[in-house]
C-alpha cells in the first residue's frame, strides 16, 4: 500500500474515533445528572469546661490529631485540692453512717444494764422500808411523817428504775430510723460532690473529639480562660460534606442514598459519595454555585456525604457532582 492511502486511512480512523467519543460524551451528558456545589468541612471550637490557667498547649495550627489525643492542659492543682477535700467529706459521712448502722457499743449496753440492776436494788430497798414503816404505823411505833417519807423514797426509786429501763431499751434498739436516713443522705451528697470534683479534674485535660486538623490555635500557655473560651478550632476531616443544589425538574430523578461522583477543578481524583439529605424547602440558587440555568431558578439543597475525602477537599472549594444514568429514574 502506498503512503498516501495509509495517511487517508489514519485520518478516517481518527475521525471515526472522535465522532464516537463525541457521541458517547453527548449521550453521557444527556443521560447523566450534573450538579454543582461547594465542599463543606465541619468545624469545632474546642474549649475547656472548667476555668483556669493553661499549663500546656501540645499541638499547633496544621497538625493532624486523632480522636482522644491530648491537645492542652490546665493547671490542675486547684482541682486536685478540691478533690482531696471532697474525698475527706465522703470518709467522714461514711463513718457516720457506719456508726449509726452498727448501733451502740456493747460496753454502753452493759453500762445501761448495770444502771437498771442498781435502780432495781434501790427500789427493792425503798419498797421494803415503806412496808415496814406502814406496819409500824399500825402498831403506833412509827409516825405518819416517817411513813410518808418512806413512801416518797419508794416512788422516787420506782421512777429512776423506769428511766433506767427505758435508757437500756434505747441502747439496745440503736439509733432512730430518721437519723440513719439523714446520715445516708449526707453520704450520698458527699459522694456526688466527689464525683463532681473528679469530673472537674478530668476536664483540665482537653482532648480531640474526633480525627481532625487544627485550623487555629487561639490560646497560649499561661493564659487564663473561662468556660467555653475557644482554645482551638478543629476541621473535622471524616466525613467530608458537599453542599449541592438540584433543580425542581430533576428532584424526582434520584433519592436519598443515591451514589454520586465528586470532582474538583484542582485535581484529577474522583471522590465517591452518597446523597445524605434532600431539603424539602426550595430556595434561590446561591451566587457561589455556578449552574447552566438561570440564577433565579428555584433549587433544593442536597448534602453529599463523601466517603473517601482527603486533605485536598478544602473548605468552600467548588466541585462538580455527577449522578450516573443507571442511578437515575428515567
Amino acid at each position: 500500500m502506498s503512503r498516501k492511502p495509509r495517511i487517508v486511512l489514519a485520518v478516517l480512523v481518527l475521525a471515526a474515533a472522535s465522532a464516537a467519543g463525541y457521541l458517547a460524551l453527548r449521550g453521557r451528558r444527556h443521560h447523566d445528572l450534573v450538579l454543582y456545589g461547594n465542599v463543606d468541612i465541619r468545624e469545632v471550637d474546642l474549649a475547656f469546661r472548667q476555668p483556669g490557667r493553661i499549663r500546656r498547649v501540645l499541638v499547633d495550627e496544621g497538625n493532624a490529631v486523632k480522636a482522644g489525643d491530648l491537645v492542652a492542659e490546665l493547671d490542675a492543682k486547684p482541682y486536685r485540692d478540691a478533690l482531696a477535700a471532697a474525698r475527706a467529706e465522703v470518709l467522714q459521712a461514711r463513718a457516720e453512717v457506719d456508726k449509726l448502722r452498727r448501733g451502740n457499743r456493747p460496753q454502753e449496753i452493759a453500762q445501761a444494764e448495770d444502771a437498771v440492776a442498781q435502780a432495781e436494788a434501790v427500789f427493792r430497798n425503798a419498797d421494803t422500808d415503806c412496808r415496814r414503816q406502814s406496819g409500824l404505823l399500825a402498831s403506833g411505833s412509827a409516825s405518819q411523817k416517817a411513813v410518808d417519807a418512806a413512801r416518797s423514797a419508794r416512788d422516787q426509786a420506782a421512777a429512776e428504775l423506769a428511766s433506767a429501763r427505758k435508757n437500756l431499751d434505747l441502747k439496745q434498739e440503736g439509733w432512730r430510723v430518721e437519723d440513719k436516713a439523714e446520715a445516708a443522705a449526707r453520704l450520698a451528697a458527699a459522694e456526688a460532690a466527689q464525683a463532681q470534683a473528679e469530673t472537674a479534674l478530668d476536664d483540665t485535660r482537653l482532648v480531640a473529639p474526633a480525627d481532625a486538623v487544627v485550623l487555629a490555635r487561639d490560646r497560649e500557655p499561661g493564659s487564663m480562660v473561662a468556660t467555653r473560651d475557644a482554645v482551638f478550632t478543629l476541621s473535622l476531616r471524616d466525613p467530608a460534606y458537599v453542599r449541592a443544589y438540584v433543580g425542581e425538574r430533576d428532584l424526582g430523578r434520584f433519592a436519598q442514598g443515591a451514589p454520586v461522583l465528586v470532582r474538583t477543578d484542582s485535581g484529577r481524583k474522583t471522590y465517591h459519595g452518597t446523597v445524605g439529605f434532600i431539603s424539602p424547602r426550595a430556595e434561590f440558587t446561591p451566587k457561589s454555585v455556578e449552574t447552566t440555568d438561570l440564577r433565579t431558578d428555584l433549587v433544593y439543597r442536597l448534602r453529599i456525604v463523601v466517603s473517601d475525602g482527603d486533605a485536598f477537599l478544602a473548605q468552600g472549594m467548588p466541585v462538580t457532582v455527577e449522578v450516573a444514568a443507571h442511578d437515575l429514574a428515567q
